[in-house]
């Protein structure tokens, strides 16, 4: 069933930046009584016009958070940082930081719907074990050495001739960087290509933890709605045109949390744009092989020819998730920045994890293993729709992923029922958390993929009859 999600009005910019200042304050950056920067200063610093400052500090000195002193300037508020601890604390308060992700998946549940994981049993322990002792037989020092910055040789060079036959994409080893899952890729992508307001365009809804990394950096999102068809076209070339935005998050391919895709006659005409306009898109690329029927549309890096495309690409998903490895694929010379920011994140990927993945990941086990886990996967996901469809629920069925993204019914608001549900151990991610606007509240994302097939249905039999009750 499908239900399509309208289109927002984009936050004015002196409302963004009345909360980058106020994200500050509350972060202990600047204290009770400490004097903000003159508006000339913020105005250059974050590259706004200094009417558009003024409006955002006068904004925050009518709603009591900063106070005004006679040809002085703009001071800070009592009763504004995040808490008395974090005040007393420079330290801590230059890094207290928001994943709301992150808190949702803390919570015990027995039936596990908010993690985008697949279920341990499903996976290839036993073959991969194999491969573990094959790598100590190889490689006998291998636990006592570093690996290359960029990643390992013979896995970047393997990497590289798979994307080549696989995906059609063009590129050399030295054009690949391993990393330690797609988080510290786009993590390393934000801090080398973000500062404070710089725009970022981002899809609508989104994963989560993207948004609080870019938001970690002080970018400033504009969201771009995505639909079963796609964007909208002349949208995105408005949004690039007005705010020369710094670069488009997206993950046009089974896409977190709709499962929609995005047609091969846009990828195309989204490079053109790119190109166009100076933006950069960065392509988030884990669900790739979890398609039900037909394999997805080619990535947009295999149409990039100018460099404006950043791919990532990762194998934790359907592989092996605790080995954490995933490639980025882009040109130089922003290459070279990635590995110089990888470099002091944590100085490369281990290596041991990096020669298991390699050898496993050339198996003729892995491809037999792989179109397994699609036949697993989409059994699953027909479980949910089963009992979705009983309790008359909204949704768009995906043609791949591991989530369903579903319209509650009624507008029940999706927090509201997280807090029920976790009584019945069971959890979800409530919409808003994927919304840059953090207005989806009759949303949520449902993930078929972790819970075992029994305790799939069961939990959701509990969960629709659960919100019966609200």
């Amino acid at each position: 069933m499908k239900k399509t999600i309208g289109v927002e009005p984009i936050h004015p910019l002196f409302r963004q930046v009345y909360d980058y200042v106020l994200n500050r304050i509350e972060r202990g950056e600047w204290r009770a009584h400490d004097k903000l920067p003159s508006i000339r200063l913020l105005a250059e610093e974050i590259k706004v016009h200094r009417l558009t400052v003024f409006k955002a500090y006068r904004q925050l000195s009518d709603d009591g958070k900063v106070y005004v002193k006679d040809k002085s300037g703009y001071y800070v508020s009592e009763g504004n940082v995040f808490s008395r601890e974090v005040e007393e604390s420079a330290v801590v308060s230059s890094y207290v930081v928001i994943n709301s992700l992150s808190d949702i998946h803390r919570i015990p549940a027995r039936y596990q719907f908010s993690q985008a994981l697949i279920d341990p049993n499903l996976l290839p322990n036993l073959y991969l074990s194999d491969y573990v002792k094959k790598v100590f037989d190889l490689y006998p020092k291998v636990m006592g050495t570093y690996s290359n910055i960029q990643g390992d040789d013979e896995l970047r060079e393997s990497l590289s001739q798979h994307f080549r036959e696989h995906h059609r994409l063009q590129l050399s080893m030295e054009e690949l960087l391993i990393t330690s899952g797609a988080q510290q890729a786009i993590n390393l992508i934000a801090q080398v290509m973000l500062g404070p307001m710089d725009a970022v365009l981002i899809e609508r809804p989104t994963y989560g933890v993207a948004m609080d990394i870019f938001r970690r950096q002080g970018a400033r999102l504009i969201s771009v709605t995505i639909t079963p068809e796609g964007y909208d076209l002349e949208e995105v070339e408005t949004l690039m045109r007005t705010h020369k935005p710094r670069m488009f998050y997206m993950n046009p391919t089974h896409q977190n949390p709709t499962g929609y895709t995005v047609p091969t006659w846009q990828r195309k005409l989204l490079v053109e744009l790119a190109e166009r306009y100076h933006c950069l898109l960065v392509e988030d690329d884990p669900f790739r092989d979890m398609y039900f029927d037909e394999p997805p549309p080619l990535p947009l890096f295999a149409y990039d020819t100018e460099g404006w495309v950043i791919y990532i690409s990762s194998f934790s998903k359907y592989i092996a998730p605790g080995l954490r490895i995933c490639a980025v694929a882009c040109r130089y010379p922003f290459m070279e920045q990635l590995i110089k920011a990888k470099s002091l994140a944590d100085n490369g990927t281990p290596q041991l994890n990096q020669k298991i993945f390699l050898h496993y990941y050339a198996s003729p086990r892995l491809q037999q293993h792989v179109e397994k886990l699609r036949i697993a996967l989409q059994v699953h996901k027909e479980i949910m729709e089963e009992e979705l469809a009983i309790a008359g629920w909204e949704w768009t069925t995906p043609q791949g992923g591991l989530n369903l993204w579903v319209k509650l019914p009624r507008d029940m608001l999706g927090q509201a029922l997280l807090q029920k549900s976790r009584e019945q151990s069971i959890t979800f991610v409530p919409g808003e958390i994927c919304d840059p606007l953090g207005e989806l509240k009759s949303w949520i994302r449902l993930s078929y993929s972790f819970a075992s097939e029994a305790l799939l249905r069961e939990g959701m039999q509990r969960l629709t009859a659960l919100s019966r009750t609200l």
